[in-house]
């Protein structure tokens, strides 16, 4: 339009330029109330506007929540499956570490808890049947021995040294 109007301006046309201004004039004031028109309406639904992105927003929360839920649960359960199979991977270096020891203490001849404890028992079983033989044949009783070993101390200091002085003669 406003090429129209400098070649318009340009011919000396006056009668031409006057409709021209007037169609300018037309036109921007058309503007104008196109641009209230479009206030208007959204004053008006601008309310509705806002209660629909109010709408969208909550859908897109509930939405949010729920995958997060759902990634928090797969994540828990995958966490929970990673600790089982370390648990046994532990316990099965433990059982293993145990059997090796149990190997080199045997190679080396040391006793297990097990062996001790069956020979307990029979040096118990041995104890009961010497008592019985001892009671057939008419003697006296021997006292069973007990089941914690007790260390015996030593004869040492000066109740040893005494005796030995005592026996050698000066």
């Amino acid at each position: 339009m406003l090429k129209k109007a400098k070649a318009v301006l340009k011919s000396g046309d006056a009668g031409s330029a006057k409709d021209l201004s007037q169609g300018v004039l037309n036109s921007s004031h058309q503007i104008w109330l196109a641009g209230l028109g479009a206030f208007s309406r959204a004053q008006q639904e601008g309310t509705k506007v806002f209660e629909t992105l109010v709408k969208q927003g909550e859908q897109l929360q509930d939405k949010t929540k729920r995958a997060a839920t759902e990634t928090a649960a797969a994540a828990t359960a995958k966490a929970k499956e990673m600790q089982q199979m370390a648990g046994g991977t532990w316990d099965k270096l433990e059982q293993v570490f145990e059997d090796r020891v149990a190997r080199a203490l045997s190679k080396l001849g040391v006793y297990t808890q097990n062996d001790v404890q069956r020979l307990a028992t029979r040096v118990d079983e041995l104890a009961e049947a010497v008592n019985k033989l001892l009671k057939a044949s008419g003697s006296k009783t021997v006292p069973r021995p007990r089941k914690t070993a007790a260390k015996k101390k030593r004869a040492t200091g000066s109740a040893a040294g005494k005796r030995k002085a005592a026996n050698t003669p000066s």
